[in-house]
C-alpha cells in the first residue's frame, strides 16, 4: 500500500458489472456456508500461502474469486499492478480505466466477505482465551485487542490453506514490508528522533501481541515468527475502522487495494450490515489512480511508520520541536503535531510555530510578558498578541534558525550512518534516506524562507 505511483503500470483485466448502470444490490455470496466454517478445524492442507518475502502475488485469482463472490464494481474500476519501487515484489492497486464522476458507485464487497474484528471475537474469543487476553493486557496493549483477533482470524485462515474461503485473498497479499515493524534495529539508528520513537512503538507494539497462548492454533505456527509477523502486517496496514458506529475494525478484500493520497478520490463507508460501499469523492479522469486517505496528510512520519511509504503529497511536516516537558498551557498555545508544521512547497512556518517558540523564550525570561502572551492568545487578543511577536522577532527568529541548523546537522549525520552499509542486509535504508533527504528539503526550504541560503 503506497501513496501514490506513476503509471508505467501493468492492468490487469477485469470483468465489470453486467449492469451497465452499476445498481449495486447485495446478493448471495458463493458458497456462503464457506464463510462460517468452523475456525478450530486443522486438516491436512494441499496448499499453504507462502510468505517467503519473494513469493509472487497471485492477482489474477483473487480477481476471479472476488467475482464470484458477489463483489461489484464499476465499469471503470480496474486493477493495476507495477514493480515495487522500495523492495522486492508487485504494487496493486486500483485506478480508473475511464471518466468516473463524482459521487458514483465504485465498489460494493458483502457483509461476509469482510474480515471483522466482532466477528473474529464472536468466533475465536471465550474462556480458553483468557490467558492470552491477560498476557496482552499485561503489556499494556489491551487497545489493541480488536487488531489481535484480526491477527488470530489471518492465521486461522492461514492453517486451513486451500479449505479457507479467504484462501485466493490470503494468497493475493504482500509478503515484503517497509515499514517500521519490518526494518532492523540498525534502521532505527539512521531515522530522526520521532520517526524512530514511532518506529519503535510500533516494533513494541508487534512484539506485544503474542499468540503463544492462543489455544487453538498449532504448535508450528505459535512458534513461526515470521508468519504471525506477516499476520500483523496484513492487519496493520489493511484494516480501518468503520463509520457506522460499531466500533469494528474490517478488512475488506478488494476495497484493501486502494492507495493513500492526501487529495482523495474515493471513500469507503459500511452499512448496518457490514457491507462495504465506496464511492468517488471527485471527478476522476481516465488513467487515474483511485485513492482514500490513511490517516493525517500532515503526519507523513506516522503513515511511515506504519505503512511503509514516504507521502510525498503531504503539504507539510511536523517542524520537529520537542520540549522536554509539555505542559497543559504549552498545548494550549497550540502545540501539537498536527499543527506545529512546516510547510513543504512554501518554507512557511505555522503560526503555532511562532507562538509555542515566543511562549519558551518568555517562560525562561519574562514572566510577566509570557502570562501576557498567554491570556492574549486564549482571549483571541491579536493585536497584543502580534505586538508581543514584533517585539521578541530577533530572539523568536534566532532560536527558529537555531533549531532548524541543528536539525539539519542532526540528519545528515543520521544518513552518512547508512554510507558503506549493505542493502540486502538493511533492505529498508534506501526509503528511510529517501525519507530524511524529504525532511531535510522541507527544513531546507523553512530556512530559506526565513534566513536566506
Amino acid at each position: 500500500m503506497k501513496s501514490s505511483l506513476g503509471f508505467a503500470a501493468t492492468v490487469i483485466t477485469i470483468a465489470a458489472s453486467e449492469t451497465s448502470a452499476f445498481q449495486i444490490q447485495p446478493h448471495q455470496i458463493c458458497a456462503n456456508s464457506m464463510f462460517h466454517s468452523p475456525a478450530f478445524r486443522i486438516t491436512t492442507l494441499s496448499a499453504v500461502v507462502n510468505i517467503d518475502e519473494n513469493a509472487p502475488r497471485d492477482i489474477t485469482t483473487m480477481d476471479e474469486w472476488a467475482n464470484a463472490c458477489g463483489v461489484e464494481r464499476a465499469e471503470g474500476f480496474q486493477l493495476a499492478v507495477s514493480e515495487g519501487t522500495d523492495g522486492p515484489g508487485l504494487d496493486v492497486f486500483a485506478m480508473a480505466s475511464q471518466d468516473i464522476p463524482s459521487n458514483s458507485p465504485v465498489l460494493f464487497v458483502p457483509s461476509q466477505m469482510i474480515l471483522s474484528s466482532n466477528r473474529a471475537v464472536e468466533e475465536l474469543g471465550g474462556r480458553e482465551m483468557r490467558p492470552a487476553e491477560k498476557l496482552v493486557k499485561s503489556l499494556k496493549s489491551s487497545d489493541q485487542l480488536r487488531q489481535y483477533y484480526l491477527m488470530l482470524k489471518i492465521l486461522v485462515e492461514w492453517e486451513r490453506g486451500d479449505d479457507s474461503p479467504w484462501f485466493p485473498w490470503l494468497n493475493s497479499l504482500p509478503r515484503y514490508f517497509s515499514n517500521a515493524a519490518s526494518m532492523t534495529p540498525f534502521c532505527y539508528k539512521c531515522l530522526p528522533s520521532l520517526m524512530a520513537s514511532l518506529a519503535m512503538k510500533e516494533r513494541a507494539n508487534m512484539n506485544n501481541l503474542l499468540v503463544r497462548r492462543v489455544p487453538f492454533l498449532s504448535d508450528e505456527t505459535k512458534s513461526n515468527t515470521d508468519l504471525w509477523e506477516w499476520a500483523y502486517q496484513i492487519v496493520y496496514t489493511r484494516s480501518f475502522e468503520t463509520n457506522n458506529g460499531s466500533g469494528d475494525l474490517c478488512i475488506a478484500p478488494m476495497a484493501d487495494m486502494f492507495n493513500h493520497e492526501t487529495e482523495t478520490e474515493v471513500e469507503l463507508a459500511y452499512d448496518d450490515e457490514g457491507n462495504c460501499y465506496v464511492q468517488t469523492t471527485r471527478d476522476v479522469p481516465a488513467r487515474s489512480p483511485l485513492r482514500m486517505s490513511y490517516g493525517d496528510p500532515t503526519n507523513p512520519s506516522f503513515l511511515f511508520a506504519r505503512y511503509g511509504f514516504l507521502d510525498e503529497s503531504s503539504p507539510a511536516t511536523f517542524c520537529k520541536i520537542i520540549p522536554q516537558h509539555i505542559s497543559k498551557e504549552l498545548i494550549d498555545m497550540g502545540y501539537a503535531h498536527n499543527r506545529m508544521l512546516f510547510y513543504k512547497d512554501t518554507g512557511e512556518a505555522s503560526q503555532e510555530v511562532w507562538d509555542v517558540l515566543l511562549y519558551q523564550i518568555l517562560s525562561s525570561s519574562n514572566a510577566a510578558r509570557k502570562r501576557e502572551l498567554y491570556n492574549a492568545h486564549m482571549e483571541g487578543d491579536y493585536e497584543t498578541k502580534q505586538l508581543l511577536h514584533q517585539q521578541f522577532y530577533p530572539e523568536t527568529s534566532a532560536r527558529l534558525l537555531e533549531h532548524i541548523d541543528t536539525f539539519l546537522y542532526q540528519l545528515d549525520e543520521l544518513s552518512a550512518k547508512a554510507a558503506g552499509r549493505d542493502f540486502r542486509e538493511h533492505p529498508r535504508l534506501p526509503l528511510i534516506l529517501r525519507h530524511n533527504e524529504f525532511v531535510r528539503n522541507t527544513f531546507v526550504a523553512v530556512r530559506a524562507q526565513y534566513f536566506g541560503q
